[in-house]
């Protein structure tokens, strides 16, 4: 069962149900969309995803659904949480590739960073991103995240060596872009 904690126009973010262990097991065994993922090499089974979406739904954790079917389409969170200093990382993940492309991703992350920002008082929130993801750099471009530093050929996926480009965004930056 879904619940409407943070809402946008396509999508609203709701905890995350663990009765959705077989689709989120389903996602992260195929290969096409785990590329993106640190879980690439990894054969994930119905019992350690189904702990893994335990320990991921005690902190700020999220399912994407689709505002009008009410379909999983993937999930979104903060890693890294920092109260002290204010920051944390973030990351996301859309398994259901009907909606890549579609803007799914960067409302969920916007809805995400502002329940960040205004609830848990984060000023400085980061993610990592693989230097072939272009999709997923133009969707954070997008949101107003600005690369703050490479790790040159720090990946090794299918035989080649790619870096990690890591971003962030501030409050303000993120506000700014709102007006």
């Amino acid at each position: 069962m879904y619940f409407k904690k943070m809402t946008g126009k396509k999508c609203y973010l709701s905890p995350i149900d663990v009765n959705d262990t077989q689709i989120f097991t389903q996602w992260l065994n195929d290969l096409d969309l785990t590329k993106n993922l640190i879980l690439y090499s990894s054969s994930i089974n119905m019992e350690s995803e189904k702990e893994f979406l335990i320990n991921l739904s005690k902190d700020h954790n999220y399912s994407i659904i689709d505002i009008e079917t009410d379909q999983l389409i993937g999930n979104c969170g903060f890693s890294e949480i920092d109260y002290l200093n204010q920051t944390a990382e973030i990351g996301l993940f859309i398994g259901n590739k009907d909606y890549w492309n579609k803007g799914y991703g960067t409302e969920a992350l916007s809805l995400l960073i502002d329940y960040g920002f205004k609830a848990l008082n984060f000023h400085s929130i980061m993610l990592k991103v693989y230097g072939f993801n272009a999709r997923a750099k133009k969707c954070y471009e997008k949101i107003g995240f600005k690369q703050i530093g490479i790790r040159r050929e720090s990946l090794l996926r299918d035989l080649k060596r790619y870096d990690i480009i890591y971003m962030d965004i501030l409050k303000d930056d993120f506000y700014e872009r709102c007006k």
